[in-house]
């Protein structure tokens, strides 16, 4: 995936042909940061297997069959991962936020309480509260390195909580749990007879220095009481093209699984061939392991940038995914920074209170692009705010 470096105008150009929301929400003297999608071009394996069904007329409904696809997630996982599955444990679907929805009301009663760990992916409060739950809010701990608060969610799940939607690898912060807290995490859920439904999305998207635990991984606790879900659309970019995956160990996880409702189970027909050639393909691995070496000089490049330029602001570089977090809060900018910074440096950010009340004061910036619109960004937010 090497690629020539060009001015950021013209980089510009090239990108603003996609007609994804990314580059469609706003006009075109706005430089869209926000929504986790990257600007990379396809892995080339995904991108013949699409064009094969294109010119073939092959654009009907998904395969009923997708075990292929099982195959070659294990395999994947395996490799990447450390993570050894059982294909006939996974279930393919559509997308993930509606399989955690959908989970949220087999296994739980109305009324009952659902942990999050904010600030976290603001679609989870949505499906919460669609599903007439009650949210528990168990904050990260920012000391520490933004772990996870395992005495809190031991607490919220002895007072009656009966799910956790276990971010991991984190979003909108980048930080990867260690295996520690996911370990006493998972003994909390057995104790008391809650569930954990682990969002890896961002698991493929690991970066150096870190070391992602896939939460099944864990022994029998987790097996007994977890229930994995994932997909390729972040790590090979393709989140217009449904197709999840959802992972159990344990007979008593596949029972709750078995409860979805059968349309859940049939991905968008492109979603699977797409899948399917991300986790079979040793180029669309080659291609990965260069995403991943771009973002790991990308947040670097960022972290220089920023103390060059805004020295203010806080960051810790994201130990996985292309996502940073930035504190904006000594800038003055109020609780929605990306406000300001949209009308004053024409760049847009996701909004840090979108992700909770903790997320004040806070931007999301999407760095999984080309070094010269990293450096587009950090100038567009220093001219906001007059420097």
């Amino acid at each position: 995936m090497a690629f020539e470096t060009i001015s950021a105008a013209a980089r510009l150009e090239q990108l603003q042909r996609r007609r994804s929301a990314k580059w469609t929400r706003y006009p075109a003297d706005v430089l869209p940061a926000w929504v986790a999608e990257m600007d990379f071009p396809l892995a080339a394996p995904i991108r013949e297997v699409l064009s094969e069904a294109l010119e073939s007329g092959d654009v009907g409904y998904g395969a009923a069959d997708s075990s292929g696809l099982a195959e070659a997630f294990s395999g994947f996982v395996g490799r990447r991962l450390g993570w050894q599955v059982d294909p006939a444990d996974v279930v393919a679907a559509g997308d993930v936020v509606t399989r955690l929805a959908e989970l949220i009301e087999i296994l739980s009663e109305e009324g009952e309480g659902v942990v999050l760990n904010m600030p976290v992916y603001h679609p989870f409060f949505q499906i919460v509260a669609e599903r007439r739950r009650s949210l528990v809010d168990v904050p990260l701990m920012r000391e520490g390195g933004r772990e996870l608060d395992v005495e809190g969610i031991d607490r919220a799940f002895a007072a009656g909580a009966r799910v956790l939607i276990l971010c991991s690898p984190q979003n909108p912060t980048g930080v990867v749990p260690g295996r520690e807290a996911l370990t006493a995490v998972a003994e909390s859920a057995v104790r008391h007879g809650a569930w954990v439904l682990a969002d890896e999305i961002h698991a493929a998207l690991t970066l150096p220095g870190a070391e992602h635990t896939s939460f099944l991984s864990l022994g029998e606790a987790a097996r007994e009481r977890g229930i994995a879900l994932t997909s390729a659309t972040k790590a090979f970019n393709v989140a217009g093209l449904g197709c999840a995956q959802v992972v159990t160990a344990s007979e008593s996880a596949a029972r709750q699984v078995a409860k979805l409702p059968s349309g859940a189970l049939h991905p968008s027909h492109f979603g699977l061939l797409a899948a399917t050639a991300a986790y079979s393909s040793a180029a669309a691995e080659g291609w990965l392991d260069q995403v991943l070496s771009t973002l790991d000089s990308n947040r670097a490049l960022l972290g220089e940038l920023l103390a060059e330029r805004l020295p203010e602001v806080g960051y810790e570089p994201p130990q996985a995914g292309y996502l940073a977090w930035l504190d904006l809060r000594e800038l003055g900018l109020g609780a929605d920074p990306s406000v300001a910074l949209l009308e004053r440096g024409r760049v847009a950010l996701s909004p840090g209170p979108q992700f909770g009340t903790q997320g004040e004061g806070f931007v999301r910036l999407n760095i999984g692009t080309y070094p010269e619109l990293v450096r587009e960004a950090v100038e567009r937010i220093a001219g906001a705010v007059g420097r």
